[in-house]
């Protein structure tokens, strides 16, 4: 939106303001003093963005002034990366071009601005269709110089701070894209402050209600959280300043979206959470030679005023997080019978956790530094790794890597004792592939602590690992079940490629070689009937069979390539083989048919999608909403539209690929049947069974589809299946369930 006015005098005084603060900013850091390049830079941007607002109606250069504060304050980068940050969308959204940035700034600034231009818009801009393949050159730009990724999280940071003027359906794509890509990536790179605020806003605008009930709990338990605070932390400072320990010590509040996660994913209320509040202490060693042994000390201390769960205790100082985190993470009982998680670190420590990869810059000079480019370059040549793969399956890619970015981490020791951290699932194939690409191909088992173990063992944190392999072993399709992290699947899927081109190359070698010898011709047609013949669907996938030896040429094809397909043997052939295809489909429509019964609800104005009342559209299976869900559409390109709910992990990842897809969805009645699944666990007592019918049959007069229970050492758990015509519904048979004494866990079950 234009304005070919200039501004007004208060919106020229508020961008002098912003620009004036962000100068001040810079000059508190130990980053070298540029200020005249980032004015430059600022008024460079302020000319190109002349007249221009954004849909808030504030001048355009307002945000670029925002992402460049954020830059500068919240991550801690120099004047590179801030000029970078207030000239982002100068070539994007003007007439300049990135040789007038390079002819104005120099090169490095042009290369960042332009990595910044090529993904515009977002990871996945609206203009485009492919946004997996976007992400991928996000990625690339990213392992060219990680300041692109930092300010394109700076940038949008500042987005969602601003989300409130757009339209629901835009709000719930780029929050949706957000979560999916953005608060990994952030989570990946050490900035975990970004990472918790970006996964707040994105839950504030996808569950508005949820979200404001949660924050509404907060503010009332505020008061009882501050006693508990205060009892607890009252003979931890008498001890830290007996010891002449200088620290800070502060409550921290369990974010919105990290209480909402664990509400889902345990069944418990907010109520019935006990780790809501975290104690944090951060200590200035007294020298850098003594932090370890300070930090280790302090400990000690804490473990003698309480007594501390021994499964809870987190040791990142010794064995940091691969994007650098450090901190003891203690879980200790309280005087009041309460366990308090303790998290203890080092002002170093506390930077890194906040600031990330640039704090890593800072603590390799005491006094001024500039930027280093060198940090995470084991985690980015991963990503360069597989992206040097020519054909990488696009949504497998997103997959693979968004797994990478938020797994939790194992460390691992080579015979010689080197540790080796890696993704937590990780299985022995996993770690060859880490080691070297032969190591992973030639894979056999290894020797896990001595012991031998099989290529597809989930190894543990601290084992010891030695690599066996076979110069007769090949890579397998069935390696795909149980390789987890990113490298390794790029790995083997690259090579199963190349060994399939191989292996064509070689079966169009035997069929020429057959039609020579045998003094045939063939013709797209012939070769139809021998795919056909085979049960195949393409000519590669024939040639693939043929180099592999799955397939011998024999007397069949010669008779199809001679044309004589009238022969009594090949129509008993042909009529077998497609009564069995049809059969075949039969049984594969009918599944269809049955399951889309069970997904479709055929009543009028059960759903306005987009304000519009239609009947095109299924639920989908894998979370199953009913009336009262938030939920979120998605059109196909057949015209057809899945409904999901919005916290569904399927529909997360499609608000991050296929955002451009998104429809907005209103229920309007809740009188048809939906079915739901309800997991439960707790103590195997006699009459339970029967307490569970009763309160579902004759108190909420619901019907049971199905009821499976398990019974082992004294618990109990399983599964019922009933059929509700709302949320509200559903809700109440989980508070009547819960109500019976010897249940500890009702969660509604997602597929």
């Amino acid at each position: 939106m234009s304005d070919d006015s200039l501004f007004s005098p208060d919106e020229e005084r508020l961008i002098n303001e912003a620009f004036q603060h962000l100068i001040d900013s810079y000059l508190q850091t130990k980053h070298r003093k540029k200020v005249e390049i980032i004015t430059k830079a600022f008024q460079f941007a302020r000319q190109a963005h002349k007249g221009i607002r954004r849909l808030s109606g504030e001048p355009y250069i307002m945000h670029p002034l925002a992402v460049a504060q954020i830059v500068c304050s919240e991550i801690g980068l120099g004047s590179t990366s801030i000029c970078a940050a207030l000239l982002h969308d100068v070539v994007e959204d003007t007439d300049y071009t990135i040789d007038d940035i390079k002819n104005a700034f120099g090169p490095k600034i042009a290369q960042i601005v332009d990595g910044l231009t090529k993904i515009a818009g977002g990871i996945f801009g609206d203009k485009a269709l492919a946004q997996a393949e976007n992400f991928k050159k996000l990625l690339l730009t990213m392992s060219d110089d990680i300041r692109v990724i930092l300010i394109k999280i700076a940038d949008r940071l500042h987005n969602m701070r601003t989300l409130d003027t757009l339209l629901p359906r835009k709000q719930y794509k780029i929050a949706g894209e957000t979560l999916y890509i953005y608060a990994p990536l952030a989570y990946r790179l050490g900035l975990n402050k970004i990472k918790t605020e970006l996964e707040d806003l994105s839950f504030k605008y996808e569950h508005p209600a949820e979200y404001k009930e949660i924050q509404e709990k907060l503010s009332l338990a505020r008061t009882q959280m501050d006693k508990i605070y205060k009892d607890f932390t009252v003979p931890i400072i008498a001890k830290l300043d007996s010891m002449n320990v200088q620290y800070n010590i502060y409550g921290r509040i369990k974010s919105p979206y990290s209480i909402w996660k664990k509400m889902n994913k345990t069944g418990l209320t907010f109520e019935e959470m006990y780790d809501i509040l975290a104690v944090r202490i951060i200590f200035e060693p007294t020298s850098p030679e003594k932090e370890l042994s300070e930090c280790f000390d302090i400990y000690l201390a804490l473990t003698k005023i309480y007594k501390s769960h021994p499964d809870r205790f987190r040791d990142w100082v010794t064995h940091p997080k691969t994007n650098g985190y450090q901190a003891l993470h203690i879980t200790l009982m309280s005087g009041s019978g309460q366990w308090v998680e303790v998290q203890l670190r080092s002002t170093r420590m506390d930077d890194i956790a906040e600031q990330g990869i640039a704090a890593h810059w800072k603590y390799k000079d005491g006094t001024t530094y500039e930027e280093d480019e060198s940090e995470l370059d084991h985690w980015l040549e991963t990503i360069k790794e597989i992206l040097e793969d020519p054909q990488p399956d696009s949504m497998d890619f997103l997959d693979t890597i968004k797994l990478n970015l938020y797994s939790s981490e194992i460390f691992i020791f080579t015979p010689k004792g080197e540790l080796r951290t890696m993704p937590q699932g990780s299985t022995v194939l996993d770690f060859a592939f880490t080691i070297h690409t032969f190591m992973g191909t030639h894979c056999i088992g290894a020797k896990v602590n001595h012991k031998l173990e099989p290529i597809n063992y989930e190894l543990k944190s601290g084992d010891q690992v030695e690599i066996l392999t076979s110069k007769n072993q090949k890579v397998s399709p069935a390696w795909l079940d149980f390789a987890t992290t990113a490298k390794a699947r790029g790995k083997i899927k690259q090579l199963l490629r190349k060994e399939e081109r191989a292996n064509q190359k070689f079966g169009e070698a035997i069929f020429n070689e057959f039609l020579e010898k045998e003094e045939l011709e063939s013709d797209s047609n012939k070769i139809e009937r021998i795919i056909k013949l085979h049960g195949l669907s393409s000519r590669e996938e024939l040639m693939i069979a043929l180099g592999q030896k799955k397939i011998i040429l024999g007397d069949s094809e010669k008779n199809i390539l001679k044309g004589e397909n009238g022969h009594s043997w090949y129509k008993r052939f042909w009529s077998s083989f497609s009564s069995s295809k049809e059969k075949e489909k039969s049984d594969i429509k009918n599944k269809k048919e049955k399951n889309d019964v069970q997904n479709r609800i055929d009543v009028k104005k059960a759903l306005i999608i987009n304000d519009l009342d239609t009947h095109k559209y299924t639920f989908a299976s894998c979370c199953r909403p009913v009336p009262g869900d938030a939920a979120i559409g998605f059109a196909h390109e057949n015209g057809h539209i899945t409904i999901h709910k919005r916290k569904c992990e399927e529909a997360n990842k499609m608000k991050a690929v296929k955002g451009y897809s998104i429809l907005t969805v209103e229920w309007q009645i809740e009188n048809t049947l939906f079915p739901v699944t309800i997991y439960m666990k707790g103590i195997d007592n006699i009459g339970t069974l029967a307490k569970v019918t009763e309160v579902i049959s004759q108190k909420m007069n619901v019907n049971m589809n199905k009821l499976v229970i398990e019974s082992k050492d004294g618990l109990f758990e399983g599964t019922i299946s009933v059929m509700v015509n709302s949320l509200n519904e559903l809700e109440a048979i989980q508070k009547g369930l819960k109500k019976i004494s010897n249940i500890t866990t009702v969660v509604r079950k997602e597929e």
